[in-house]
């Protein structure tokens, strides 16, 4: 189906096979008609038009599913119920912390779901439902919706961890500067997540307190399954933000001790030669009575010298163990 702003309309008539829908026979619908869902593009301009004036939503319900900035979030309207998710980003060329918008109001009968970028686990559901084995009630659509999002999530967070894992073999064997660069990387990844899961973790527990008619035992024990799942990738997560912290510590605890010790080597150097520096200058200065001048040993005789107050400092320097 290929109409501006409708992504795919599809009407549950209980037994029978799904019937996938159009404008026309949104606007036509009611709700003796069979559980329809709705699923729209929240940037098209015929979605909004649509919205406003056929939808007969509250506006607050409007303002919410065509904000342009949103965070995991839900509220109970009358008898339906508004509920904002993310998804992990799993389009071609995407970062998995670019988390896409979902945004879902379910009323008993109907089903509006928004997005713009796509939502592998709405495709997911969608063939489902066309092919029958989908759900076939209100809550069991928020059940089985929020559980094929939370398991899209596993493998980009399991990817996320083994990264880290790998990251912590590779610290002591490297160079910095690459793995400083993929620390940061990792680092961005697991701020740009948390700052959606746990929100979201957050209002799937209050989902499975709040008394709303159609949604059954069933419902909320898949609910409270995806609750957990959500809270161990938030712990997944923290344990991979402190692991990153503690990587990013030990490679700026090398570089320090590297730089230690080339200061300390500088150091050693600059105290070996400072005196023979200085003693040099003195016989080189513009001046007479220097002695050794019409000596043709003389330089001989100075280097000797110099290596032997050089040879000497170097012993000095290991007995009190400077070197």
């Amino acid at each position: 189906m290929n109409q501006v702003g409708l992504i795919s309309a599809i009407r549950m008539t209980g037994h029978e096979k799904p019937i996938e829908e159009g404008w026309n026979d949104i606007n036509k619908w009611h709700t003796e008609d069979g559980l329809l869902w709705i699923h729209l593009d929240y940037k098209s301009k015929e979605s909004h038009r649509w919205l406003h004036l056929k939808s007969r939503l509250d506006t607050s319900v409007l303002e919410a599913l065509l904000a342009e900035d949103t965070r995991p979030r839900f509220f109970i309207h009358g008898p339906g119920l508004l509920i904002i998710m993310r998804g992990i980003n799993l389009n071609p060329g995407s970062e998995p912390d670019d988390m896409v918008s979902l945004r879902v109001w379910i009323e008993p009968g109907r089903i509006i779901s928004m997005r713009h970028r796509k939502v592998m686990a709405v495709d997911d559901l969608r063939m489902e439902i066309l092919n029958g084995e989908g759900p076939k009630t209100e809550g069991d659509f928020l059940a089985q919706l929020t559980r094929k999002l939370s398991l899209r999530m596993a493998e980009s967070l399991d990817n996320l961890s083994e990264r880290v894992d790998e990251l912590e073999e590779l610290v002591f064997g490297q160079q910095d500067k690459p793995l400083r660069t993929v620390i940061s990387e990792l680092r961005r990844q697991i701020i740009g997540l948390r700052r959606y899961l746990i929100p979201q973790k957050d209002v799937f527990e209050r989902i499975q307190i709040e008394k709303i008619a159609w949604i059954t035992p069933a419902d909320q024990a898949i609910l409270r399954e995806t609750s957990d799942r959500l809270t161990r990738y938030v712990e997944d997560l923290n344990a991979a933000r402190e692991r990153t912290a503690v990587v990013q510590d030990e490679l700026e605890s090398q570089m320090a001790s590297r730089m230690n010790q080339t200061m300390y080597l500088l150091s050693i150097v600059t105290a070996i030669f400072l005196p023979l520096g200085l003693f040099t200058g003195l016989l080189g200065i513009n001046v007479g009575g220097i002695p050794g001048t019409e000596n043709p040993h003389a330089f001989l005789f100075v280097c000797s010298f110099l290596t032997g107050i050089a040879i000497l400092q170097f012993l000095i320097f290991r007995r009190i163990r400077w070197i």
